[in-house]
């Protein structure tokens, strides 16, 4: 069963242009965000993903990102009319877009022949196996298949549960000092007891692994591969 909108504690998918036949075709749109910021990053720009955009609950002015893993025209029918909304809305805050290194000859001749210039400033960058976004705890890396790229996202290591209640019964007064505790950090006190973060806290967590896949044509081994991650989704 697949949900339109999937919650995990630290971040959020949604995807940007669901129908009931959203599987049976390639080339799908989907939000990625961290909550706890306000950026919102698009993965395929299809066509009428500004108007998707607006009636979901994210404000098209929190893009920050967009990222197309190849050139084919439906993951790029909607990216010269989002781009377009962008500029009537009166943005100023730059926009990166991460795609082949063609996509910049694209723009380049869509604004030279609608004669549209943007108020605000386009990074193109150029995609490559390997790590291409290390931002908010959250690194993407690419990874070329075929004449496609297809993704990543890692979290970093989050610190595991803080003891409170064996920190009180150890007489140690809530403050500052408990946030260092929780990352594990040591202290040695005058009278040269060694205190320990680590047995006030239990063991780290790894932080949420998402695989991007753009094809349902893998072999059985692959997918028996991929069922480490948290979450697998197909755009």
């Amino acid at each position: 069963m697949f949900c339109k909108k999937v919650y995990l504690i630290f971040m959020i998918f949604s995807y940007l242009d669901f129908h009931s036949y959203i599987f049976r075709k390639k080339n799908i749109s989907f939000l990625f965000k961290l909550p706890t910021v306000k950026d919102t990053w698009l993965f395929n720009c299809t066509e009428g993903s500004q108007f998707n955009f607006l009636n979901q609950s994210f404000k098209i002015n929190n893009l920050s990102k967009i990222i197309i893993p190849n050139l084919h025209i439906l993951n790029i029918s909607g990216l010269f009319g989002l781009l377009s909304t962008l500029n009537l809305t009166g943005r100023i805050k730059s926009l990166h877009i991460y795609a082949p290194i063609e996509l910049r000859y694209y723009l380049d001749l869509g604004k030279k022949y609608s004669r549209t210039n943007f108020s605000y400033v386009l990074y193109i960058h150029a995609l490559k196996t390997g790590l291409i976004i290390n931002q908010y705890d959250c690194r993407i890396y690419a990874l070329k298949f075929f004449n496609c790229y297809e993704f990543f996202f890692v979290q970093s290591e989050r610190y595991g549960t803080f003891y409170l209640e064996k920190a009180k019964s150890d007489n140690l007064m809530p403050g500052p000092t408990y946030g260092k505790l929780k990352k594990g950090s040591s202290f040695l006190l005058p009278d040269g007891f060694i205190l320990d973060g680590s047995s006030l806290t239990s063991s780290n967590k790894l932080g949420y692994q998402t695989f991007c896949i753009s094809s349902l044509f893998y072999s059985k081994k692959f997918f028996e591969a991929v069922k480490k991650y948290d979450l697998t989704l197909f755009f």
